[in-house]
């Protein structure tokens, strides 16, 4: 019996088993920042040197650092192979990155995700599951302020 109760309590210290918390973009922006309004594209269209990554100094939510969450998104692909995608960012809404200018660095994630994404799911929202890090990256599309190896993702229902 003290086994058991040792086994359990065991488990119970590390975050791998706890349950992930549900937490949207929102929860992802600091308590006084407002991030600026999402335009269409044919306003970049019509403004091309508008078309940019602005508030890169955006704060992020330090607590947020080594939670598992489970967040909605949509994928821009970063890399992979002929039938999966193993890096993406993460963004809160279709054609970001791509169609128009990246959110601040605070909307996205870099993801890492080993098992990789089927091609065919990259184009409809998803769900991720992982441990979120606070963690500012600059890349060829843009600044990202979180970062995440996912443990899992899927279609989002």
């Amino acid at each position: 019996m003290k086994k058991l109760l040792a086994v359990v309590l065991l488990m119970l210290t590390f975050p791998a088993f706890a349950a992930a918390e549900k937490i949207g973009w929102k929860d992802l922006i600091p308590e006084g920042f407002t991030p600026p309004p999402v335009k269409p594209q044919s306003y970049y269209d019509a403004n091309p040197e508008e078309d940019r990554q602005t508030n890169l100094d955006a704060p992020v939510v330090e607590s947020l650092n080594g939670k598992k969450v489970r967040i909605p998104g949509y994928v821009v692909q970063l890399e992979g192979d002929a039938d999966k995608v193993t890096e993406f960012l993460l963004v809160p809404y279709f054609g970001a990155c791509i169609h128009v200018p990246p959110p601040p660095p605070n909307q996205i994630i870099h993801v890492e995700y080993e098992e990789g994404v089927p091609y065919e799911n990259t184009y409809d929202a998803v769900w991720i599951e992982g441990t979120i890090k606070v963690e500012r990256k600059e890349g060829d599309l843009a600044v990202v302020g979180y970062q995440m190896d996912a443990d899992s993702v899927e279609v989002y229902n």
